[in-house]
């Protein structure tokens, strides 16, 4: 509604003088590459220093009904209840990129409110989440052990893109796949 959008619009214009206070770190990654979980783990690291973190994580939208399962929250238990963390789950509803339309003006809102560690979880879908880089202050790429080629670590896109590389599971069976392709 056009009323809306006008208050929100001023809203976010008195938000202003509060926000660029914070460090804001985009995560992305393929799905199953443990982005909630990395983002558990160091969130109750930072929140246990006594720092104020908030967490926007954006989920795919199907399609069809337009409706996502926003189940962050639920795969990040313990902090979702930590009394300085903030998770708010967002749906991408069709906005290309990894973000979801409004996850500028989040940030700011969240800086405002006086988080001073924000995180935004990508969709998860692959080469094409660059959305979040102009975003944040630092840039966090999530791969599986094992996965993908050579000829991967010379795509132009993502990868190129990212402040620094973690490589995840790196157990069970993706050591042994590991082991047999070296």
């Amino acid at each position: 509604m056009p009323e809306h959008n006008k208050t929100a619009q001023a809203i976010i214009e008195k938000c202003l003088p509060y926000s660029g206070r914070s460090v804001r770190i985009g995560i992305t990654g393929v799905p199953g590459a443990g982005k909630s979980t990395f983002i558990e783990s160091f969130g109750l690291y930072v929140s246990g220093i006594g720092k104020k973190i908030a967490v926007l994580a954006i989920d795919p939208s199907s399609k069809s009904t337009k409706g996502s399962i926003l189940g962050d929250k639920t795969r990040m238990e313990k902090l979702s209840i930590h009394p300085n963390a903030f998770i708010r789950p967002s749906p991408s509803a069709g906005t290309l990129g990894g973000v979801a339309r409004k996850t500028r003006e989040s940030i700011i809102l969240c800086e405002a409110a006086g988080f001073d560690t924000i995180l935004v979880e990508t969709v998860g879908v692959g080469q094409s989440e660059t959305a979040v880089r102009s975003m944040v202050d630092f840039f966090l790429l999530l791969m599986l052990a094992g996965a993908g080629d050579e000829i991967q670590g010379i795509k132009r896109g993502i990868i190129e893109m990212a402040d620094s590389i973690a490589i995840t599971k790196a157990d069970g069976l993706n050591k042994l796949l590991q082991k047999m392709h070296d």
